[in-house]
């Protein structure tokens, strides 16, 4: 069991999202806790000159809630949800070193041949964290063709 999970999770892919919660509800010890976290890509700047400035608010109270509901939806009453802003990888090796929990477990797709010259972020999550890092594949469904 462990006393202090982060869950990086991608709002957009729903299923795989409250699958890995509730993976982290079952590995949580009695009063542990759990993170949920969800990065937000930046807009570029040339764009966000165009962009109504409420959109912005509106846009991240609308993830704020997303990611709520996907929480509560994978039966974890007591994970905090935490939103923040960059490059996803960047972002989550940011908040593993302020949070410094046990376990990270996060999401990853089947490598493909793109990830050998960029790399996914689980792969890079994994290379540089200081903790133990879960990934699960189990989740993802590849397209059928």
């Amino acid at each position: 069991m462990y006393n202090n999970i982060l869950v990086p999770i991608d709002v957009s892919h729903e299923d795989v999202a409250k699958w890995i919660l509730g993976l982290a509800g079952r590995l949580v010890g009695p009063g542990g806790k759990i993170t949920a976290l969800h990065v937000i890509p930046e807009v570029p700047a040339y764009t966000e000159a165009y962009v109504p400035k409420d959109v912005r608010t509106l846009r991240d109270r609308d993830l704020q809630k997303l990611a709520e509901t996907l929480v509560k939806d994978a039966g974890l009453s007591t994970a905090h949800v935490r939103l923040e802003r960059g490059g996803a990888y960047v972002r989550i090796l940011e908040v593993i070193d302020q949070l410094e929990p046990d376990l990270v477990i996060i999401g990853s797709h089947r490598p493909g041949f793109t990830d050998i010259f960029l790399g996914s972020t689980a792969a890079r999550v994994v290379r540089h964290a200081p903790c133990s890092v879960l990934v699960d594949r189990h989740s993802v469904q590849e397209p059928s063709v």
